[in-house]
């Protein structure tokens, strides 16, 4: 799409990041100390580290990952929604009390409480390490995404953009800042979520396409004669190229019709087309439409919420779903062409568009992905830092009930906003990412403004808390506790500073290299990192006295490679590595369901082997 600046945009833009840094330089001064910086001296007020949970926890793959999923898969991508809200019931029952009793600044204090262990605090800390990283990757996709439409800027600027700033944040202020950037952008997320849910019901649902959406035409195959014809295997579709208005644009060949595509080409000579033109020319429009409604209708109009989904579920609509990208060279040109696909709404409103649960390496994905994002909350270390901010354990539990409800409440709304991005025709084809935004934006520039500067700061926060673990799982569990270099309060907080420098340039590197991911996915994968190489370890320390550190060490290590080394030989990123995905060594794109259970087996028997470690063993610290 032909993205430009407005001006609206950009002032509330730089007011809301304006203000935002201006937090950090006021809570800079509460950050002298190590306790002050990575816990935020453990005085936040339950309610305000409840709203802070939600608003860490809605992070990019919330907002834009998951309304992105939602538009072009349908309930599929709302099994996302669900699986982040169901991990919560983990970290309320098991994890919130125990890790503020056993903890003080990381996750690996509470792991090593009971053993000063070196083999324990190395692990953790590495782990730690890999989770955030993998979590920071789609954090940073997601600010690309966002200033290319709300500044006109390129994606990779925007990456630079969130690295900078919030580099800034961590540096001057740490947790404290960090929390209330996250207690201000999760109440406005979710406030301005359900501002923008209550327009899609008011708009309802038409067959009447807005002006900037696509709308394919067709034309009779026997009426004309085409420039070059190609047969993509891949897809199964032919594709004609056909010369109209004066523009070559590539068309599908139906049966006796040609139905127009949306196209993208990548020239032999370096320019890129889109439709047949030069992207300056804004033929490349947004996509989504209803088709039909029940009953012939046009319009519903108003509609409540029941309404909403039950004419839905008797409508058809054109999506384009990633898996019907056509890709294939037409003499030098790499041509990739967007193929429509008109579905039945009650297709739409049942899993089977993106999870394939009828074949069997697609029910192993899809239970794999559920257990990663179901274990892996409890597990990352960004979330478990947050419960040494408040002042005691029974604050840690209550404000995890906080974010349960404020969570719950914003992944219904995803729905509202998926399905309505959807069928009001403002999906972007290149980046579904954007979806929410766009929505926001068929409604009203300051609501897109508002809802797009409100995302920014949803990557600030969450980038913000995950570089602040990341930076004391270096200062404080390797540099203090592992390498055994004691510092006083001011060099820790000194080193904390420096890794977090250094990790967000790490953070920047990788947001640019994983342009065009959806980032929901992304997230799903540090789930299952986390889930892998923590979860074991914390509930066998708590619920199992044979545990040793050992079995802790072990475990650790064995889930997190193999997670790792599942992901980085899967399918997907056989595509992102410019493979062919099909060549992957195997087909499963989630290692959930084998990491996980390895990594308590290890544990189990490492831990029995080594028995002879807990003897005489007493907390401590």
């Amino acid at each position: 799409m032909n993205y430009t600046a407005n001006p609206i945009a950009i002032a509330i833009f730089l007011a809301f990041v304006g203000f935002v840094l201006g937090m950090s330089f006021y809570f800079a001064r509460k950050a002298k100390s190590a306790e002050g910086y990575f816990a935020a001296g453990g005085t936040i007020h339950w309610f305000v580290n409840g709203v802070a949970f939600a608003g860490d926890y809605l992070s990019a793959a919330s907002f834009l990952g998951i309304c992105g999923l939602i538009a072009t898969m349908g309930y599929d991508g709302f099994l996302y929604s669900i699986g982040y809200l169901a991990g919560w019931i983990v970290a309320l029952f098991v994890v919130a009390e125990p890790m503020k009793r056993l903890g003080k600044y990381t996750f690996t204090d509470a792991l090593d409480s009971k053993f000063n262990s070196k083999g324990i605090q190395l692990m953790a800390a590495i782990s730690t390490l890999a989770v955030s990283l993998f979590y920071l990757i789609p954090q940073m996709v997601g600010a690309g995404v966002l200033v290319t439409p709300l500044l006109g800027l390129p994606h990779w600027i925007g990456v630079c953009m969130v690295g900078a700033i919030v580099i800034t944040i961590v540096a001057t202020a740490g947790m404290t800042s960090t929390t209330y950037v996250q207690f201000l952008k999760g109440g406005l997320l979710i406030i301005f979520s359900t501002v923008l849910s209550i327009a899609v019901l008011n708009k309802g649902l038409s067959t009447e396409p807005r002006e900037e959406t696509f709308l394919p035409q067709n034309l009779v195959a026997a009426d004309v004669t085409p420039l070059a014809e190609v047969s993509d295997q891949e897809s199964g579709l032919n594709f004609v190229k056909l010369e109209k208005d004066g523009v070559a644009n590539w068309w599908i060949v139906r049966g006796d019709l040609l139905e127009e595509a949306q196209s993208k080409t990548e020239t032999g000579d370096g320019e890129t087309l889109y439709n047949g033109a030069p992207k300056a020319d804004a033929r490349f429009k947004s996509v989504g439409l209803v088709t039909e409604l029940p009953d012939g209708q046009i319009e519903t109009g108003k509609v409540g919420v029941f309404k909403y989904f039950s004419t839905i579920q008797q409508s058809k609509v054109v999506r384009y779903p990633k898996s019907s990208i056509a890709k294939f060279e037409d003499g030098g040109d790499h041509v990739m062409v967007f193929v429509p696909e008109v579905t039945a709404g009650e297709d739409l409103m049942i899993p089977g568009q993106k999870f394939k649960i009828k074949d069997g390496i697609g029910k192993l994905n899809f239970i794999s992905l559920m257990l990663a994002l179901f274990f892996g909350t409890a597990s990352l270390p960004h979330i478990l830092i947050r419960y040494y901010t408040v002042p005691s354990q029974r604050d840690a539990r209550k404000s995890t009930i906080v974010a349960i409800g404020g969570i719950g409440f914003f992944y219904v709304l995803t729905l509202f906003m998926g399905l309505g991005a959807m069928t009001l025709g403002v999906i972007d084809v290149e980046s579904g990412n954007m979806s929410a935004p766009l929505l926001a934006k068929a409604f009203s520039i300051v609501l897109f403004s508002v809802i797009s500067a409100i995302a920014f700061a949803t990557v600030l926060g969450t980038v913000s808390g995950l570089i602040v673990a990341t930076s004391g799982a270096i200062a404080h569990d390797l540099m203090d506790n592992y390498m055994g270099i004691k510092m006083n309060d001011k060099q820790k907080v000194m080193a904390g500073k420096i890794a977090a420098f250094a990790v967000g340039l790490v953070a920047i590197g990788l947001g640019i290299a994983f342009k065009g991911m959806n980032v929901a996915f992304l997230v799903g994968w540090a789930f299952a990192v986390a889930a892998s190489a923590n979860l074991p370890s914390i509930i066998m320390l708590l619920f199992w006295k044979k545990t040793t550190a050992k079995g802790i060490a072990f475990s650790i290590g064995v889930g997190m490679l193999s997670a790792l080394g599942i992901i980085l030989t899967s399918p997907s990123m056989y595509g992102q590595y410019g493979l062919d995905p099909a060549t992957a060594i195997h087909k499963l794109d989630n290692p959930g369901i084998i990491s996980i259970p390895l990594s308590f087996i290890t544990l189990v028997v490492v831990s029995l082997m080594t028995q002879k470690d807990n003897e005489g063993l007493k907390y401590v610290g």
